[in-house]
């Protein structure tokens, strides 16, 4: 393998992981939105809070890196994509930075109104990103992103079939990972009602991602001819796995078998992921734009490599405590021992 095909290979598995990880984070916000009013919804909003409190800013790691690794190893395609595809990114930066201030500040303010305020803003831009991202996965699919470093057209470029049905698949996605998730802490934390709640809405959800993926194989035939053909031939063994991977989360789901459901739905996100990856093969912007000619010089990409190693030794571990230490409830819920010790030093004092 070449230096540019392993860095192509090193950008997917970042966005693959951020999809699973980050994508979790995202379809909590769906489940906040529609929780219902301040009663009905304080529990499952509790829970939701509980769970990706101490992950949620860890996990857009991801999203950094995809971007570092484009930037400096694919130059001209990410200039060709951040030239052509601004609104959808920029909406989507904005949602990001809005739902992580929302996220933090409906914890800290006393007022219900502001609370309310903060929290419609966390759910709607839970929402509003994964969309961007997904219609900008589906305008680099369809081939609306010119290459050369050219931009193309604003708006029709994500306002295409193929960019609404990613950005909807990419929501409906979001919610049945972070659904399913949800169903594994409520019963770490030993809430089965709870558990029950969202095991429904992730067999819903998945239900709705299945339509939704079946829907897309449509809209591609039609509007992104060579992904459409990558996905029935090379990529076929992928599809298929993730769709039996979906099926049996479904399965399992129903059957109220969460450990396992959860390990499947994962599979099945990160083997459409890749699918698309190998769909899309060899090129960067199918059909203008190859993995060969849109890389970088041979030091610039051997940088990059030795940067990724010394990250999966130093930074990748480190993640993976993180998230081994909450799945185990060894980490204090937020803000819980800072303010028992102001408590204690207002007392002492």
């Amino acid at each position: 393998m070449n230096l540019a095909n392993a860095n192509a290979v090193v950008l997917f598995f970042a966005v693959t992981v951020y999809a699973i990880f980050g994508g979790a984070d995202f379809g909590a916000g769906f489940w906040d939105l529609i929780a219902g009013g301040a009663e009905r919804g304080e529990r499952p909003r509790a829970l939701i809070d509980h769970s990706i409190g101490p992950v949620w800013e860890a996990n857009h790691v991801w999203l950094i890196f995809c971007l570092v690794v484009l930037w400096t190893s694919f130059a001209e395609a990410f200039a060709s994509i951040t030239l052509t595809l601004f609104v959808p990114l920029t909406l989507a930066a904005l949602g990001i930075v809005l739902r992580g201030s929302s996220f933090a500040f409906r914890k800290a303010v006393l007022r219900i109104r502001d609370r309310r305020n903060f929290g419609a803003a966390f759910a709607l831009s839970s929402v509003l990103v994964p969309y961007c991202m997904g219609s900008v996965a589906g305008a680099i699919a369809s081939g609306h992103v010119p290459s050369g470093g050219e931009a193309g057209d604003p708006w029709s470029s994500w306002l295409n079939p193929t960019s609404i049905i990613g950005g909807l698949l990419a929501i409906a996605t979001c919610a049945f990972l972070s659904a399913v998730y949800l169903v594994w802490d409520a019963r770490r934390l030993d809430d089965p009602e709870l558990a029950e709640y969202f095991r429904r809405r992730a067999v819903f959800a998945a239900v709705v991602a299945g339509a939704v993926a079946f829907a897309g194989i449509f809209v591609l035939h039609a509007d992104a001819t060579y992904v459409y053909h990558g996905l029935t031939s090379r990529a076929l063994p992928l599809v298929i796995l993730s769709a039996v991977c979906g099926i049996a989360a479904l399965i399992l789901l129903v059957r109220d078998v969460p450990r396992i459901a959860r390990l499947l739905s994962i599979g099945a996100v990160a083997t459409v992921v890749i699918a698309w990856g190998v769909a899309q093969w060899p090129y960067v912007l199918p059909t203008s734009l190859k993995v060969s000619q849109a890389a970088s010089p041979h030091g610039t990409l051997l940088t990059v490599l030795v940067i990724f190693g010394v990250a999966a030794v130093v930074i990748v571990p480190a993640i993976a405590l993180l998230y081994v230490l909450d799945q185990k409830s060894l980490l204090p819920e937020e803000g819980v021992e800072e303010v028992e010790a102001n408590d204690v030093v207002v007392a002492g004092s």
